[in-house]
Parts: structure tokens; C-alpha cells; sequence
């Protein structure tokens, strides 16, 4: 078992995060001893312990988050715009998919965004994200092991 005094905290971005996500931080909860905070709009509301719930207001859960956030947490979110936000106060920022966002790259993420969504309001059109995979369960616990271990 690797929950010594840990006072780690994972917060979670609820209102989009995977059900199976969810199952892994579920499950590894108890292993690690880390308190497990999610965070939705009543619209994606739970009956879980450690569930925030906030209004429906396009960034309520995001703003929740980083007022909750602090140095050494880790957050699991798929908004690059709030990892780095996460980043910025010597947070952790992961997504639900294992990739783990890092302050050397979070930079060319969010101008990707940008011109993504400059394409879309021009009327381009871009490609959403891939089905979630196995793989993408086994990426996410893995690297959300390698995180607490650290």
C-alpha cells in the first residue's frame, strides 16, 4: 500500500472527464491515500463523497477548481486553458487520456487552440476527439501512478 501521510489532492474537472477516468481515480483513491475532489455544474451533479457542485455558468467549474487548487495537487482536466492555469500555481495538470501537461509545452497547446478556433469561426471545420480506447484507461492510470508516486 502506498498511502503514507499523503496529503495529496486530486481535483477533477468532472464536467467532461470520462467515466472510466473516473473508475481509475476511484479505485486508486484507497491505494494512494489521495483525496479525491470532483468538481461539475449541477447539469453533471453526483451523489460521490468529495463532489463540488457549482452553477451552470460556462467556466463556474473551472473557476471552482482553481480556487481550490493548490502547489503539489494534481488536476485531471481535458481544458489546456485551465491546466495551464493549474500549471501556473505549482499544480500538476493531467488529462484524461495520461497526457501529462508540462509548462515547456502548455504554451503551443493553447496557440493550437487559438488558431483552431480562429478556423472554426471562418467557417473551417476541425476534427474532434478520438473515441476513447483501452489504451487511453491504461495510458491514464499509469501515468497518474508515475504522478503520485513522485
Amino acid at each position: 500500500m502506498h498511502a503514507e501521510s499523503n496529503s495529496i489532492r486530486v481535483l477533477v474537472d468532472a464536467d467532461a472527464c470520462p467515466r472510466q477516468a473516473m473508475a481509475v481515480l476511484r479505485r486508486l483513491e484507497p491505494e494512494y491515500g489521495f483525496e479525491l475532489m470532483t468538481i461539475s455544474s449541477f447539469n453533471h451533479h453526483s451523489d460521490e463523497p468529495g463532489h463540488i457542485v457549482v452553477g451552470d455558468d460556462p467556466q463556474a467549474t473551472d473557476i471552482a477548481l482553481m480556487n481550490r487548487v493548490r502547489p503539489g495537487d494534481i488536476a485531471v482536466t481535458q481544458d489546456w486553458g485551465l491546466a495551464a492555469l493549474v500549471l501556473a500555481k505549482g499544480a500538476g495538470a493531467l488529462s484524461p487520456a495520461g497526457q501529462i501537461y508540462e509548462p515547456g509545452k502548455i504554451d503551443f497547446l493553447l496557440e493550437e487552440r487559438h488558431l483552431k478556433a480562429k478556423f472554426r469561426r471562418g467557417g473551417g471545420r476541425t476534427k474532434g476527439p478520438s473515441a476513447r480506447t483501452a489504451d487511453d484507461d491504461r495510458r491514464f492510470e499509469n501515468t497518474l501512478r508515475s504522478l503520485l508516486e513522485k
